[in-house]
């Protein structure tokens, strides 16, 4: 039998007749009538349990995780708006699925690390290829969380992490995230793959340095309360533009924070590490980015660069082939920043370099993804978390 997986996808703004209608595109593309697996990404202007229930009931209740995202990607289409859904569904007699879920993570980093551990543990064999996290954006801290999962975690090796934080198109009030019949918020949802198979990818971000080098003098734990002594946000004005208190979410997607690469990932990565700032606070004039930072550490404001990121595509193409050779992927996720899409590129300039991507990589191969508020993928073995950035794996 091997591995069938299929995509469908809907715009309709009726909950229930999305989630059926891409959930029954999904299985006709893949030949099935009932998977083994389902992966969901969707926007948020649908009514969420209504959407997960259609779905749920035209894939004959099978394991299904996901999340909300700022937008869906396919082959079929590129979706930026408050409507949209995109269903992969999967049925294999060579890997299998076995997904888990942990709630109320909010300032839980480290405890929700170790918790998931805990739920995961029992799915994890020698044959185990990769584990996929999709978290909540607005509540997730990477670096303490990492800490305590690969502390907890029972595998010989280290275990590969993909995926990406759930969105809500620019609101920043609430995502969410689907494990099985569940639609959670500040919660992760996560799949472990195992089996006779492989996973290759690529990550990219086309980001530039703008300004010169600042030094992080307070912080704690993932906010920056001090740049070069004095409040972050102080440091930082001269950057933004003049109604950026009001217009936080655009000034944030203009600029970000670039912090120098690790040296034991340098070889197989970019210069900077990039980080979008989530939050800030006027009154105390700190930021709030999406993983920990020391004192002491060098930054950068950066920026995008769209030449960058089309050849960033195209090294994401080139990583992925020379990982898989002459095998074909089974199918392909894509976890893209809110920062790639349209607030960057033209409608059609954008769909054009998906398009691009998808037909480098492999035409007809099965293909879902969304547009996060962060990316997780490793490099040079070692699981990282981005911003900015494309994370494209493909399962073969």
């Amino acid at each position: 039998m091997g591995t069938s997986a299929g995509v469908g996808y809907s715009v309709n703004r009726n909950p229930a007749q999305a989630g059926k209608e891409a959930a029954l595109k999904a299985l006709e593309q893949a030949g099935i009538e009932k998977p083994d697996f389902v992966f969901v990404f969707a926007t948020v202007g649908y009514n969420q349990r209504v959407l997960i229930d259609a779905i749920r009931e035209t894939t004959s209740g099978a394991p299904l995780s996901g999340c909300s995202g700022e937008g869906i990607i396919t082959r079929e289409t590129v979706s930026e708006t408050n409507f949209g859904v995109a269903v992969m569904t999967i049925s294999s007699d060579e890997l299998r699925f076995n997904n888990a879920c942990v709630k109320e993570i909010k300032g839980e980093a480290g405890s929700a690390g170790e918790q998931l551990a805990i739920e995961i543990n029992p799915f994890l064999s020698p044959d185990s290829i990769a584990c996929f996290i999709l978290a909540d954006g607005l509540a997730f801290n990477f670096d303490p969380f990492l800490a305590t999962f690969e502390k907890s975690i029972r595998h010989a090796n280290p275990l590969p992490i993909f995926g990406g934080l759930a969105a809500d198109n620019w609101a920043s009030q609430k995502t969410y995230q689907y494990h099985d019949n569940e639609v959670l918020s500040e919660g992760i949802s996560c799949v472990v793959m195992s089996g006779k198979g492989d996973i290759a990818w690529g990550v990219n971000h086309g980001c530039i340095p703008v300004g010169t080098k600042r030094i992080v003098t307070r912080s704690k734990g993932n906010i920056i309360y001090e740049i070069d002594g004095i409040p972050a946000l102080e440091a930082l004005k001269d950057y933004f533009d003049e109604d950026w208190k009001s217009e936080w979410n655009k000034t944030a997607l203009n600029l970000c924070l670039g912090f120098k690469t690790p040296e034991h990932i340098r070889e197989g990565y970019e210069e900077y590490i990039i980080r979008y700032m989530m939050a800030k606070n006027d009154q105390e004039g700190y930021v709030t980015i999406q993983s920990d930072v020391l004192e002491g550490t060098e930054l950068w404001i950066v920026r995008r660069d769209k030449e960058l990121i089309k050849n960033g595509l195209q090294s994401i193409s080139h990583q992925i082939k020379d990982q898989t050779g002459a095998r074909r992927p089974k199918f392909i996720l894509q976890f893209e920043c809110v920062g790639r899409g349209k607030v960057v590129f033209r409608e059609g300039d954008k769909i054009d370099l998906i398009r691009s991507l998808q037909n480098d990589i492999g035409e007809e191969i099965p293909w879902i993804g969304c547009y996060t508020y962060g990316e997780i993928g490793p490099i040079s073995n070692y699981n990282c978390f981005h911003n900015f950035t494309s994370v494209v794996t493909a399962v073969y």
